[in-house]
This record gives C-alpha cells, sequence and structure tokens, in this order.
C-alpha cells in the first residue's frame, strides 16, 4: 500500500493578530475583559478576544438602529444587492484565507473548509443579493423587521454567519452577530470584509463572548428579531426569554438524524454516504447522520464495507489536504464525546474504532461505530455531536419509519434506495425538516433548511429563509 505524502496548505497565507477588538458601527473597539481562542489541533493559543459585556452589546445596537434608521433601511433595494454582491466577491477572492483561518481555528479538514464552506458562504451572498430587488415579487408589501440580534455556533462559524447575515441585509434589516467563544476568528475577518466593501457603518456589527454575552444580546429590548442556532437547551433558554416581547424568533437546533438503507441500495454509495453522514467535520453537524438503520438482509454485508471504508479515514492535522478527519473543535466537546460513548459500552452496545494513531496534542477522537444500539440507549436518543454512529436494524419500511421517528428530534434524515415510490413513501412519513435521497449533507442556498420538534422552527435558505427578516 502507498503512504500518503504531507501536503500541508500553508500558514503563511493568514496573519492572526495578537488580539481582536468587537466591531462596532464600522470600528473595531477595545473591551474591559477579554478571552484567548486556541487552535483544538495543538492547543496553542491564537490570540486574545475581546468579551463585550452588557454595556458593549448595548452599544452594538443603538448603532445597528441608527443604521436601519438612518441608511440602510431606506437605500434603495438594487443598492443593498450591490454591497452583498461586494461581499460575495471579496469572500471569493479571500477563499484561500478563509479557508485557512476557519481549519486553525476550528479544527476542521482545509478540504472541507476549501471546497465545501468557503465556497457556500460566497454562494449564500450571491443568492441572496439576487433577492433584494425581487422581494416584492416573492412577499406582499415586504417590510423588514429592524435590529436583528444573531448567535451563531462553533461547527460551522463562516458559513452559519452566511446563513443569517445575508438574508437580514437583504430583506433591510441590520445586524448584531455574536460568533461562538471558540471560533469567532473568520467572524472578525469577515467584519474586515465588510470594511473593504466600504459597508455602512452599523449595518453590521459583531460582539465577541460566551454566554453571557449572547443572554444580553438575545435579552436586548432594542432587538426586533433573534436568530439562533446551537444547542437545544439554550434555544429553549433563548424562547423563553423572547416570549411575549413581540420579538420574532428562528431556532435551529439539534438533531439525531436516521440514515435509513434498504437492501436494494447501491451499498458501496451507501457507504460512502454514510462517512460523509456523520464524519464529515468530525460530526459536528446537527443534521449528521448518526443514527444508521440498515435493513436486516444486508446489515452485515453493509458493515463489513462500511469498517473497511473506515479504515482508510487519515485523522490529523487540519491542514493537511489529505486529512479527512480533523480536530475535536473544544476540550469541552470531546470530554462529552468521550462520556457518552463510554455510556453506551456500558449500556451493552459493541464499540468498535479503525486502527487510528492519535495526535498527543490537541483534541482527537477516533472515527467510532457502535453495533448492537438499542432505541432505549442514551447514544441513540441523545446529539453526540462527534464522530459516533450508532446502528440500529428494520425489517419492513413501516418499522424503519417507526424507528427513525423515534426521536425528540427532527432535522434531517437520509433514504438509500433504488425505488423512487419508496423514497417518496419514506418522505412524506419521515418527520423531518429535510430529507436527502441516496445521497447525504447537500447543501444549496435555495434549498430551506430547518427542523421539528425539539431542532427548532423556521427556516434558513432559499424564499422560506426571506420570511423571516420581513413583516
Amino acid at each position: 500500500m502507498f503512504e500518503y505524502a504531507p501536503a500541508p496548505e500553508s500558514r503563511d497565507i493568514v496573519d492572526i493578530k495578537p488580539s481582536y477588538g468587537l466591531f462596532i458601527d464600522g470600528e473595531f473597539v477595545d473591551a474591559d475583559t477579554s478571552f484567548k481562542t486556541v487552535n483544538p489541533a495543538s492547543e496553542e493559543v491564537l490570540a486574545e478576544i475581546a468579551e463585550a459585556n452588557a454595556a458593549d452589546v448595548d452599544r452594538a445596537v443603538a448603532a445597528a438602529r441608527r443604521a436601519y434608521d438612518g441608511v440602510w433601511s431606506r437605500l434603495p433595494a438594487a443598492e443593498r444587492a450591490k454591497y452583498l454582491f461586494r461581499i460575495a466577491r471579496l469572500i471569493q477572492e479571500r477563499s484561500r484565507e478563509l479557508a485557512v483561518l476557519e481549519s486553525i481555528d476550528n479544527g476542521k479538514p482545509i478540504r472541507e473548509s476549501r471546497d465545501v464552506d468557503v465556497p457556500l458562504v460566497a454562494a449564500h451572498f450571491f443568492y441572496y443579493a439576487g433577492w433584494a430587488d425581487k422581494l416584492e415579487y416573492a412577499v406582499r408589501d415586504p417590510r423588514p423587521l429592524g435590529v436583528a440580534g444573531q448567535v451563531i455556533p462553533w461547527n460551522f462559524p463562516l458559513l452559519m454567519l452566511a446563513w443569517k447575515i445575508a438574508p437580514a441585509l437583504a430583506c433591510g434589516n441590520t445586524v448584531v452577530l455574536k460568533p461562538a467563544e471558540t471560533t469567532p476568528l473568520t467572524a472578525l475577518a469577515f467584519a474586515e470584509i465588510c470594511r473593504q466593501a466600504d459597508l455602512p457603518p452599523g449595518v453590521v456589527n459583531i460582539v465577541t463572548g460566551a454566554g453571557e454575552t449572547g443572554r444580553a444580546l438575545v435579552e436586548h429590548d432594542g432587538i426586533d428579531k433573534v436568530a439562533f442556532t446551537g444547542s437545544t437547551e439554550v434555544g429553549r433558554q433563548i424562547a423563553r426569554a423572547v416570549a411575549g416581547t413581540g420579538r420574532r424568533l428562528t431556532l435551529e437546533l439539534g438533531g439525531k438524524a436516521a440514515n435509513v438503507i434498504f437492501d436494494d441500495a447501491p451499498l458501496d454509495q451507501a457507504v460512502e454516504g454514510i462517512v460523509n453522514g456523520i464524519f464529515f467535520n468530525q460530526g459536528h453537524v446537527c443534521c449528521a447522520g448518526s443514527r444508521l438503520l440498515v435493513q436486516e438482509s444486508v446489515a452485515e454485508e453493509l458493515l463489513d464495507r462500511l469498517k473497511t471504508r473506515m479504515a482508510t479515514l487519515r485523522v490529523g492535522d487540519p491542514l493537511d489536504k489529505n486529512t479527512d478527519v480533523g480536530a475535536i473543535n473544544s476540550a469541552a466537546q470531546l470530554e462529552k464525546i468521550r462520556m457518552l460513548s463510554e455510556v453506551g459500552e456500558k449500556e451493552g452496545a459493541t464499540r468498535w474504532s479503525p486502527p487510528c494513531e492519535l495526535p498527543d496534542r490537541g483534541f482527537w477522537f477516533a472515527p467510532t461505530v457502535f453495533t448492537g444500539v438499542a432505541q432505549s440507549h442514551r447514544i441513540a436518543r441523545e446529539e453526540i455531536f462527534g464522530p459516533v454512529l450508532s446502528v440500529l436494524t428494520f425489517r419492513t419500511p413501516q418499522e424503519a419509519v417507526e424507528k427513525a421517528n423515534n426521536t425528540p428530534y427532527g432535522l434531517s434524515a437520509g433514504v438509500w434506495t433504488e425505488k423512487g415510490s419508496r423514497i417518496l413513501w419514506m418522505a412524506e412519513r419521515l418527520r423531518a425538516g429535510v430529507v436527502w435521497a441516496n445521497t447525504f449533507n447537500k447543501f444549496d442556498p435555495a434549498s430551506p433548511f430547518g427542523g421539528y420538534k425539539e431542532s427548532g422552527f423556521g427556516r434558513e435558505g432559499g424564499r422560506h429563509g426571506l420570511e423571516a427578516y420581513l413583516r
């Protein structure tokens, strides 16, 4: 067998400053306190990041309100579109730099940052730039809401920013965005892009910090719309805080997606879909296919092929272009993955990982599959948010539907079969916001995304994504 030679992407394209301020009213400003952001692959401190308090959030919201009243909401839609097109082109021009920065701060493989995340970021800005002057054809009397407070997670830092900011600006709103505390660097690079694009000051404001900063933002009286992507637990807290205030709310929360493989599925293709469904981005994906439902008659053969494929996955340096599985985002997330994996073993499931040499420093977890899983097991019910797959079997399509829907979540699902009629039959019955057919984890700016039940409410992407930002 041939050995891969290292193919590292250069860090030299990225200039990480020693410290970063808050981005308010078009300027970087200091805060009273700060925190460190680290490279999860090496635990190296990357930069000192300003931590916004309630007063800082207040300044940011005030700046967004001034920009909304004074400039942005009055600007002709075609002019707003020009700014969005300019931002999209700047993202493309700086795509290599943004991809490297994302991989350093987040831990995801450069191949994913370069080929998936950053192209989709630019595509979202292009897509919503095209919508800006066409809103009247989609919605009667389209009027913006005002100031949007947006809180995004650490798994797709720049992509989640694009999902939130692009439709908000296209509709004429201004934004105060809080990135996750472990991955603020690409959001701060985006702030520089806003200045490069000559976006009017205050239209986009970025306040960095942890939970208290987010709480100050979503509870602020000057916010007209709250958009949150993250854990179900925090989503519940936000829903309680916003209830009765008149502020609009959309939530995109956790998931425990079923990836359903029927006996007539093309198994090699299905194996690739399973790997993409759960090991893409180290399993740090809310719509990850973390529950594999396999028809009994092909379960043994499929698992043999899956284990053979998993043995070829390369775990290691996120900046190596050969890497398939990068670093876990933080020590806290690694501890949660380890804890739930140990619980899975104690509950009686069988754990397997391919031979895998993990680096000495950083936060790492080998790709893992559990067989002999029961629906009552915690690993089949709770979101692990890591590269851990739980395998269950079924005999009939009806049983597959019942098992797939037996979860408090409802974000996504996958169906693998050669029969188009069966795909449609399953899609009608699966309680999931997105159902992929013979593929998994495919995204497009024109396609709406969102969930049911504890996976939240509201849709992002497509025409549907505009409705959350219009009266």
